[in-house]
């Protein structure tokens, strides 16, 4: 008797445990095939039900990293140092992006976020309407390790920039599962916005993330579409970028995400010769020689009104944008502590972006001539 009582807990051990070595070749189907970014891929192990996140080189620079996230939902496989895992789609998480935060909010799912960094700088809704009972768990070198703990993440959601989030190391200390979104990196603006179907998988919600997607690229396809019918392909309008950054002026690389959305909105742009979105320094009189060669200028940075901008540099007066008053800031939503909108809910909303860029260069497209229709830019005066 004792015998067989023995052998009943063994088997019943036995099915219980992860039995499985995790052998990522063996997710063999795709769930998704991203149609623009880069950066993530979606599969399948069909015999298991689970299911594989990779995102690759998550941050400038990077070269041959991978971060693995799987949901297992039948604890098939066994633990892997390689890898994070998550058993069900978490219910409570962790935003260390504003971005992470407006993907969730895309597909319906933002009542998940538990903790943000910099709750200040954070223009959702949502999350200013339940700022007392979302924990800010801080950012840069000063987190708040304590009251992450305490909101008992079952995920958090990081980024990179330059390289791997300072917050990484501790949550592998701490057991606590996390994945990289890396929209930041990508090049495209649809290619930003995709990776909500990432965090759709994440949360159990890939059919309407997809469909969330589908939408979008929709609506941005048509006002490039509509750009590309209607404008004089001779005279776009070129478009100088940003300010002085202490001595120096950077400007994006031929192929990044600004530039795309402004040629995609009929206009060019002023790059360097970088790749992707890593933008590079020229000296401050090829930027102004630049400026006097420009129609229309964009993102002055922090200032609000022309004179601010010409402060900066008394050259500025003459160029043709600030004779012209064609000067337009991206920072037309902001919260009271300086939060840009246009980096948080701007990351899956670029054919409102796309649109208000088409108002601007061709302002003879705009249906309804009212200074208003622009949403996340507005014209400094």
């Amino acid at each position: 008797m004792k015998h067989t009582i023995f052998i009943i807990l063994i088997c019943l051990l036995t099915a219980c445990s992860n039995n499985v070595n995790f052998d990522d070749s063996i997710f063999d189907e795709v769930v998704y095939a991203p149609r623009y970014a880069t950066g993530f891929k979606i599969r399948r192990h069909n015999d298991s039900g689970a299911t594989l996140i990779t995102s690759s080189n998550p941050w400038q620079g990077a070269e041959g990293v991978a971060y693995k996230l799987l949901i297992d939902p039948n604890n098939h496989f066994s633990t892997s140092a390689n890898i994070q895992r998550i058993n069900a789609d978490p219910k409570r998480i962790i935003c260390m992006s504003s971005s992470h935060i407006a993907m969730l909010e895309a597909i319906d799912q933002v009542t998940r976020v538990v903790g943000v960094s910099g709750i200040d700088f954070i223009s959702s809704d949502y999350i200013t309407d339940n700022r007392h009972t979302i924990g800010d768990v801080g950012y840069d070198n000063n987190i708040n390790y304590e009251l992450l703990i305490a909101l008992n993440p079952d995920l958090v959601l990081l980024y990179g920039i330059n390289t791997a989030n300072s917050v990484e190391q501790k949550l592998r200390e701490l057991n606590i599962p996390f994945a990289y979104i890396g929209e930041y990196v990508e090049s495209s603006p649809l290619g930003k916005a995709e990776w909500l179907v990432a965090v759709g998988e994440i949360v159990g919600s890939r059919e309407c993330s997809i469909e969330t997607f589908n939408s979008i690229e929709q609506r941005y396809n048509t006002v490039k579409e509509r750009v590309e019918k209607h404008i004089d392909h001779n005279h776009r309008p070129k478009v100088m970028l940003n300010i002085p950054y202490r001595d120096s002026w950077f400007l994006p690389a031929k192929s990044s995400y600004v530039v795309q959305l402004i040629e995609d909105a009929g206009g060019d742009t002023f790059t360097t010769d970088g790749e992707g979105n890593a933008s590079a320094p020229i000296d401050i009189e090829q930027a102004i020689l630049y400026a006097t060669q420009s129609h229309v200028w964009l993102n002055p940075s922090g200032c609000n009104t022309i004179a601010e901008l010409v402060a900066l540099n008394p050259k500025f007066a003459d160029a043709p944008p600030v004779v012209s008053g064609n000067v337009w800031n991206n920072n037309a939503r902001q919260t009271p502590m300086g939060g840009s909108d246009f980096w948080e809910s701007g990351v899956v909303c670029p054919d409102i972006i796309l649109q208000d860029l088409a108002n601007i260069f061709h302002p003879e497209l705009e249906q309804s001539h009212e200074p208003h229709s622009l949403f996340y830019y507005k014209q400094l005066r």
